[in-house]
């Protein structure tokens, strides 16, 4: 170990339970810049810490995964997402009707003038990693383009040498990837539909009084 780090290109990736003691050493080496794969509410993902130097490289490196493509964070709670980024009425009525759930949130940056999707995951594991260390910038657990790995030793045995840590939270979900809704604009847009549907989304726009084209 080197200035309090691993040699990271020697030492393939440990599989720990997700469970109390899982979840703090994937903590742990998350804010020594190190890349963990762990389960979510629909598939196995792999997250850093973006505020670290080398951390979304080393992310990217893993998946095999252009740089210039966007990753989304998970977030702890809707507090942090808030500190994260700026929460208009449009992506604060939904994210209190779908948060906890499938429903990333594209808004403005809190610092700098970009934009940024959030989600609060329906899963205890990452929500109480980004508690601990600050949003995580999160993706599938999986070679680009290539199918999600369904399990925590199929994540190990396609990114084991590229990642830290895999928590074992049994099988993946699955399901529909989550909607993505952009509320940076005067009107919310839908950029992908998911699990939640259109029509549920507009009615809660509605309900709130926003103007909106979703579902129209």
């Amino acid at each position: 170990m080197a200035d309090g780090r691993r040699d990271r290109e020697r030492v393939r990736a440990r599989l720990l339970p997700d469970g109390p003691s899982g979840r703090a050493e994937a903590v742990r080496v998350l804010r020594a810049g190190g890349v963990v794969a762990l389960p979510t509410d629909t598939v196995y993902g792999i997250a850093a810490d973006p505020s670290l130097p080398g951390a979304l490289e080393r992310l990217f490196a893993a998946k095999r995964r252009p740089p210039e493509k966007a990753i989304g964070l998970l977030v702890g709670s809707v507090e942090q997402a808030a500190e994260a980024g700026r929460f208009g009425p449009a992506a604060r009525a939904l994210a209190d009707a779908f948060w906890p759930g499938g429903l990333t949130i594209v808004v403005r940056a809190r610092d700098g003038p970009g934009t940024v999707g959030l989600r609060l995951p329906d899963h205890p594991c990452p929500r109480t990693i980004a508690a601990a260390v600050g949003p995580l910038s999160t993706t599938s657990a999986n070679l680009s383009g290539e199918p999600e790995a369904p399990d925590a030793p199929e994540v190990l045995a396609l990114l084991g040498d590229a990642i830290d840590l895999v928590l074992d939270g049994g099988p993946a979900h699955g399901g529909p990837a989550s909607a993505v809704v952009d509320c940076t604009g005067r009107r919310p847009r839908v950029l992908r539909a998911g699990v939640i549907t259109v029509d549920r989304l507009a009615a809660v726009l509605d309900a709130a009084a926003i103007e909106h084209g979703v579902g129209r």
